[in-house]
């Protein structure tokens, strides 16, 4: 065979495939809208009580910038972030057992 009908054969199989996959996927229905965003799993209970001070701090907005609490947890949170060989989530799991002895 010559390969310029092998090229337009392998087009035309690439160009039905496609519309074949478009009437397909406008065949069907749309999703109806959210009314509510999506549930995000609060785990207040389990959490890390200086991530509840950030959460608390961002919330605050400019104002947490006087607050005290908020440049403690600030600082805080650089600490732990630029530790040398810092992994977070075991980080925080080895200081949150430190602290309850």
């Amino acid at each position: 065979m010559d390969t310029k009908l092998l090229a337009r054969i392998g087009a035309v199989i690439f160009v039905a495939i496609a519309i074949t996959m478009t009437a397909i996927e406008m065949s069907q229905a749309p999703e109806p809208a959210r009314d509510e965003p999506a549930a995000v799993a609060d785990n207040t209970a389990t959490a890390d009580p200086l991530l509840i001070e950030l959460r608390r701090c961002q919330s605050l907005g400019a104002s947490g910038a006087s607050d005290p609490d908020c440049l403690r947890a600030w600082a805080e949170n650089r600490r732990r972030f630029l530790a040398p060989g810092a992994r977070p989530a075991a980080r925080i799991a080895d200081d949150t057992s430190t602290k309850e002895n």
